[in-house]
């Protein structure tokens, strides 16, 4: 189903499957990334085609009769939006806790533009809980996939990974200004990795100051 899945992709659409090696398949690991629309998914995980590597999804993809299968087969975690989803946060702590890849988007939804919005912060208590390592993750390029699809022009699907880093709390609680925080904190790594014109909400002319994120040295 991967080998299709890439096959289908890489006539639509220009991708450097090299740039997928890059990302580790051995957790306790939280990927971080930007969310433009439904192709994230159907071409990340089939390139990166490893079982241990999974995401998180909103509930609502699985009446998708075809999402619906996919998702099942890749280990696909459901999330109710819009609330605390005690349960989804539960199947990610598990997930870690296996030392499985656990990919999500602190936006939690479409931007459908590929400019980055305000992070909500559920990614932050995932994190603190699990002790696991984060790594960001920008993708850009391909916010244009349908109207490109319908001229018959392939779409560049471009993905640039970060460095890991590990939250740092400085001995603070976790109440809700820190978490939100932290989120922005998160969310300026991985517009970092953006061009400019993709960074939206996370726009900086200087570098930022982050308090409460401390990077990790993998080699």
């Amino acid at each position: 189903m991967n080998k299709v899945l890439r096959f289908v992709f890489q006539i639509v659409c220009r991708i450097v499957p090299e740039d997928f090696k890059k990302i580790p398949v051995e957790g306790p690991l939280i990927l971080v990334g930007n969310h433009i629309n439904f192709l994230e998914v159907p071409v990340f995980l089939p390139h990166i085609d490893h079982p241990n590597v999974i995401g998180v999804a909103k509930r609502e993809s699985w009446k998708n009769p075809l999402f619906n299968f996919l998702f099942k087969q890749w280990g696909i975690i459901p999330i109710d939006r819009g609330q605390v989803d005690r349960e989804a946060f539960r199947q990610m702590e598990e997930a870690l806790s296996q030392g499985k890849v656990v990919a999500m988007s602190p936006e939690g939804t479409r931007s459908k533009d590929g400019c980055l919005l305000p992070g909500k912060p559920g990614v932050v208590a995932i994190a603190v809980k699990s002790n696991a390592l984060l790594l960001p993750i920008g993708f850009y390029g391909y916010e244009n996939f349908w109207k490109n699809f319908k001229h018959f022009k392939k779409t560049d699907f471009n993905v640039v990974v970060g460095k890991p880093f590990r939250l740092n709390l400085n001995g603070l609680a976790l109440s809700r200004d820190v978490r939100q925080a932290i989120t922005d904190e998160i969310m300026y790594k991985i517009a970092e990795l953006l061009p400019e014109r993709y960074r939206g909400h996370y726009q900086f002319e200087n570098p930022i100051e982050y308090q409460y994120l401390k990077p990790i040295d993998l080699n």
